[in-house]
């Protein structure tokens, strides 16, 4: 069974300094904690916030090929938790024909939120994230419409923070 949530927030790890994305359901029964790279949580807090940017950042440019083809983002899927790493899929229709397409739930996220299509969490998954979060600090969210807060998380963001994400 899959429920239906909203981005409710950004926040840091305090123990490990990584960006999580927070789900919650309209209810806020259930929540979920997405681990993600510091360039996709950048890219969702610029959609959140609604700051625009000089060029088409990579989501942008996915909506508008998406768009150029007629092809529409129906939802994004959380689907399964396996060895501490999300998985999502993302279900888009062009005609009558459906496709769906292997995602990382954070570029799921930031695409549904550029297109305003419906976020669904498999709730398994949110079985399954529980259990990482024993024994963890919980980060204080930051809230969507809490703009000073977000803009001072970006801001302190520094070039350092992106040298542990180089693969090279």
């Amino acid at each position: 069974m899959y429920v239906e949530m909203k981005v409710r927030g950004l926040a840091l790890d305090p123990m490990s300094n990584m960006p999580i994305i927070i789900l919650r359901d309209d209810e806020d029964k259930r929540s979920l904690p997405i681990w993600v790279g510091i360039f996709e949580a950048n890219a969702i807090a610029l959609e959140l916030e609604k700051i625009p940017t000089p060029r088409p950042m990579t989501h942008d440019l996915i909506k508008n090929i998406l768009e150029s083809v007629e092809a529409r983002v129906t939802k994004v899927v959380v689907t399964d938790l396996r060895d501490n790493t999300f998985f999502a899929v993302l279900h888009l229709q062009i005609g009558e024909q459906e496709y769906q397409v292997d995602s990382r739930p954070s570029d799921a996220i930031a695409l549904a939120l550029r297109v305003a299509a419906p976020i669904y969490v498999d709730e398994d998954v949110v079985q399954k994230a529980k259990t990482l979060e024993v024994g963890k600090e919980s980060p204080e969210p930051v809230k969507a419409d809490d703009t000073e807060r977000l803009r001072e998380w970006l801001q302190n963001i520094k070039p350092e923070d992106f040298e542990k994400y180089n693969k090279a």
